[in-house]
C-alpha cells in the first residue's frame, strides 16, 4: 500500500514539510503503509492552472504526467495545509485543479492542518468544502490539527513540549491506522467498476 503525502506550504523548509516527513515515516514504522512519498509544493513547482491542460499542451504533459502516475499509483493521501490568514495556501488549492482523470478519485485522504499557534481549523473546513468536487478525493471523517507546531515532532527532543509532542505522536498513529483501513476498503469500491462513468465526469 502506497500513501502519498502532499505538503501544501509554498515555503522552503516549512513546518508542514517537517510534519509530512514525520508522518511518512510513522506510516511505515507502524505497518500502515508499505511505501510513502512526500510531494512538497515548496517553491511553487506547479504553475497556475490554465486551459493548456485541457488542450493537451506538451509543456503541461511533461510537467504533470510523472506526478499523475505517482498519484494514480497511490492508495491514499495525506493532505497537509498550513493556515495562512485563515486560509489554505493558493498553491494547494491550485493542486486540486490539476487532476481530473481519476488520479485522486475515490481514494481516502487525511487532512492535516498546521498552525504555529492555537489556530488551524479553517483549512480543514475549506478543504472539506471546496477541494474534492471534480477530482473526487474522499476525505476521512478524522483529521488532525497540529497546533504550536514548532514545539512538536522535532528530531531534537529538547525542542519539543514533552506532553504535547507525545499526544500528537500517538494521535498520528491513530489517524494513520484509520487512513490505512479506508485505503484497503476503498480499493474494492474502485475495482467494482461502479465509480467509472464517462457521462458523469464532474461532481455536482
Amino acid at each position: 500500500m502506497k500513501i502519498m503525502l502532499i505538503s501544501g506550504s509554498h515555503r522552503m523548509n516549512s513546518q508542514s514539510e517537517k510534519v509530512a516527513h514525520y508522518m511518512a515515516q510513522s506510516l511505515l514504522d507502524n505497518g500502515q503503509a508499505t511505501a510513502t512519498e512526500v510531494f512538497s509544493l515548496a517553491g511553487n513547482p506547479l504553475p497556475l492552472w490554465d486551459e493548456g491542460i485541457w488542450n493537451g499542451d506538451a509543456a503541461w504533459q511533461a510537467l504533470l504526467n510523472p506526478l499523475s502516475e505517482k498519484l494514480a499509483a497511490s492508495d491514499g493521501f495525506v493532505i497537509l495545509s498550513p493556515e495562512w490568514h485563515g486560509q489554505v495556501p493558493a498553491g494547494l488549492k491550485n493542486f486540486f485543479l490539476l487532476w481530473g482523470s481519476g488520479e485522486l478519485a475515490h481514494k481516502p485522504a487525511l487532512i492535516v492542518s498546521i498552525s504555529s499557534s492555537d489556530g488551524g481549523a479553517y483549512p480543514v473546513a475549506e478543504l472539506r468544502m471546496s477541494s474534492y468536487k471534480n477530482n473526487r478525493i474522499c476525505y476521512l471523517p478524522e483529521h488532525l490539527i497540529i497546533r504550536n507546531v514548532e514545539s512538536v515532532l522535532n528530531a531534537d527532543a529538547s525542542k519539543n513540549n514533552p506532553e504535547t509532542d507525545r499526544y500528537f505522536r500517538e494521535r498520528i498513529v491513530y489517524a494513520g491506522g484509520i487512513l490505512s483501513a479506508y485505503a484497503n476498503a476503498l480499493k474494492g469500491v474502485r475495482e467494482s467498476g461502479i465509480t467509472h462513468s464517462d457521462v458523469f465526469r464532474f461532481g455536482m
